[in-house]
């Protein structure tokens, strides 16, 4: 046992001595530059304020959609950069259409209940069915109930109910979809977490393709009322809706700025810049996509210039399922350039940050060197460190194919931020101007540092260890369902 733990503590030791040879004599005079020109010069705040004002929501594939990615290509292109791109793909695009929803406890004694349709439900749908209430929605709650969901309408919790069994682990919405339609269900009504009747808009399908059952969202008080009244007798459901679904073109926009003396070396800095529909996207993600756009500003306007080169990436899609992030990293397989990919930050709702995360834990003490200068310079960054994975934003494909992965982590969200989480009410009015410099300046500090160090500690991961990653972070169970896991049992 002795042994064990002095190994240990000296390979912790070790780690943190390279950690610190890493650290150039020149990053803390760099760092404060960068923390002068955001705290004087940010655009993070105007510009998402003209985004948001001006163009509305980003939806992928809609005329905002296309408005947005053209706002932030010229953004970069003001800012100086010469090496600006579109990125363009193609997306099965979803937006909604027309809904109604009633419930009684017979055909012909229904009643509206207010609601909104989750992508990428079908294009057309009129049914009445029987509901089966099937408490989180989880593989066991089905086990559980063999059978009684065929043909008929599954209601389903977004999170994880008041006294369910210690350690029960909830799903992504679209997850739980997919469970539904594996059981048979005829369609899925989700409650959201949310007080006072705030609906829930996002995609309900683990692939970003067309799902074959409807797909609701309702307000909590509305769900909960649900499950009581199906303790006293059955209830139906009926559901019309129409949905518009069709092949149309998006585009990524990325921005290079090449290395000077590790060219072929490359960080991603992303965020998806795409929002879905009920709102103007302000928190998700806004703030974090304009992050990404001035931390790429600031390098600029310092003609900071790394080891290594430093992509910053709008990527579109993400909503409608990581489908921006998924054609770059299809790309850079096809184009060999994935082999240049050292490491991907991803900014997705992050707001003034307290520390940074990452993937692997090597990553660690090159972070915290790194978070420790940030700390001098603002001792509101504490300079916390997250060893994590998980999934459903735009690190994922990065992350699935051995790309370190991480970012900056442990902030709040301003004002209300997470409750309207795909709310109708994500709007400009929640974003702090103070959480969003602090995003900037923060990430910018861990961008240079990251793309400046002699070594990043953390390597691409094999095929085989990518496997044991993903077993390690228990996510097994959620690619499976996705059709995203590629290894035979």
């Amino acid at each position: 046992m002795f042994k064990k733990t002095f190994t240990s503590s000296c390979l912790a030791a070790l780690l943190s001595v390279q950690a610190f040879a890493q650290v150039s004599p020149e990053w803390p005079s760099v760092f404060k530059k960068i923390n002068t020109e955001v705290q004087n010069n940010s655009k993070a705040y105007s510009t998402l304020k003209t985004a948001s004002e001006t163009i509305g929501h980003r939806l992928t594939g809609s005329e905002n959609g296309k408005e947005a990615e053209e706002y932030a290509y010229n953004l970069l292109k003001s800012y100086g950069f010469s090496d600006v791109r579109y990125q363009p793909f193609e997306v099965e695009s979803w937006s909604r259409g027309d809904l109604s929803f009633k419930i009684g406890p017979d055909a012909s004694h229904l009643q509206t209940v207010k609601s909104v349709s989750l992508a990428h439900s079908p294009t057309k749908i009129e049914m009445t069915a029987d509901i089966v209430d099937m408490g989180n929605g989880l593989e066991a709650d089905y086990q559980a109930n063999p059978g009684a969901v065929k043909d008929k309408i599954a209601l389903v919790y977004l999170g994880v109910l008041p006294g369910s069994p210690e350690g029960t682990h909830t799903l992504h919405r679209s997850e739980k979809a997919a469970i539904a339609i594996k059981y048979d269900a005829k369609g899925i009504i989700i409650i959201n977490t949310v007080d006072g009747g705030t609906l829930l808009t996002g995609t309900a399908s683990v692939t970003g393709k067309l799902i074959p059952i409807p797909a609701i969202c309702i307000g909590k008080e509305d769900g909960l009322r649900l499950k009581e009244q199906l303790k006293s007798g059955p209830l139906k459901a009926q559901i019309n809706m129409s949905n518009f679904s069709g092949i149309i073109k998006a585009r990524n926009v990325i921005a290079t700025l090449k290395g000077k003396s590790l060219p072929n070396e490359k960080v991603v800095v992303g965020g998806h810049l795409d929002s879905w529909d009920l709102a103007t996207g302000a928190i998700d993600n806004g703030i974090g996509s304009f992050s990404v756009i001035d931390m790429a500003r600031t390098f600029q306007a310092l003609k900071l210039k790394p080891k290594r080169t430093i992509e910053f990436v709008l990527f579109m899609g993400e909503e409608e399922g990581l489908l921006g992030s998924k054609a770059y990293v299809k790309e850079a397989i096809k184009d060999k350039s994935i082999n240049k990919l050292a490491f991907m930050l991803n900014y997705d709702m992050t707001n003034d940050p307290k520390g940074y995360s990452a993937s692997n834990e090597m990553c660690k003490p090159l972070f915290q060197s790194i978070g420790a200068i940030t700390a001098q310079i603002d001792t509101t960054f504490k300079n916390s460190f997250s060893s994590r994975a998980g999934l459903h934003s735009d690190h994922q494909p990065f992350m699935l194919h051995g790309i370190p992965t991480g970012g900056s982590f442990g902030g709040k969200l301003p004002n209300n931020g997470r409750d309207c989480y795909h709310a109708d009410c994500d709007s400009f009015d929640q974003v702090d101007e103070t959480g969003l410099k602090n995003t900037v300046r923060f990430s910018s500090m861990l961008l240079y540092g990251l793309a400046d160090a002699s070594s990043i500690p953390a390597k691409r991961l094999n095929d085989e260890e990518t496997k044991a990653f993903l077993l390690k972070n228990n996510l097994e169970e959620p690619l499976k369902i996705a059709g995203e896991w590629r290894w035979a049992d």
